[in-house]
């Protein structure tokens, strides 16, 4: 699978946004009861953060999954870890579907992971799911995540998790082997 990314508009795209982060599947996202104009108001603040940005990634053009980035010195993580220089932090979200794709959300990560990595300034991605998220931590072990701690978030209790750049190139030069093979 090949993926593409590509800004969000928090208004041109807050209805395909609603529609993922309301759905039940997208309990971690914490914004089930939001209305469109709370998911509206939430990307224009990420828009407008120099510290945070939110992406669409694209399979064949169409709008497949979310991705953030963030400065974990500055948004998420401040006062919770030593962040050290090169960290970006990281979310995604595949939408939910009745025709779910296997290693569909396997594909995302990995294509998420690469991108963050195209910046020759980052060194490591540091992700926070929450404790009970065992699928993203699954998900986050497969390409090269390893869990630091728990931590305590104001929303939730979170695995600070870290990949560096070596950790995810060996898991992915790994997967790229047993696909093959």
């Amino acid at each position: 699978m090949t993926f593409t990314f590509r800004p969000l508009d928090p208004l041109q795209d807050a209805e395909l946004l609603h529609r993922w982060v309301t759905h039940p599947k997208a309990a971690f996202w914490m914004m089930q009861d939001a209305k469109l104009e709370d998911v509206e108001r939430a990307y224009m603040e990420i828009a407008a953060d120099e510290h945070h940005h939110a992406l669409l990634g694209l399979r064949d053009g169409v709008p497949a999954f979310l991705m953030e980035k963030y400065d974990p010195a500055h948004r998420e993580l401040v006062g919770l870890y030593d962040p050290q220089p090169g960290d970006v932090g990281m979310h995604f979200l595949t939408p939910a579907t009745d025709t779910p794709v296997h290693g569909f959300t396997r594909a995302v990560i990995t294509a998420v992971m690469a991108h963050l990595f195209e910046d020759p300034a980052v060194e490591r991605v540091v992700v926070e799911p929450d404790v009970s998220n065992k699928a993203v931590q699954a998900l986050n072990e497969a390409v090269g995540f390893v869990a630091d701690r728990e931590i305590q978030k104001p929303e939730k209790k979170a695995l600070l998790s870290f990949c560096t750049r070596e950790g995810f190139l060996n898991r992915h030069s790994l997967a790229a082997t047993e696909v093959s093979a």
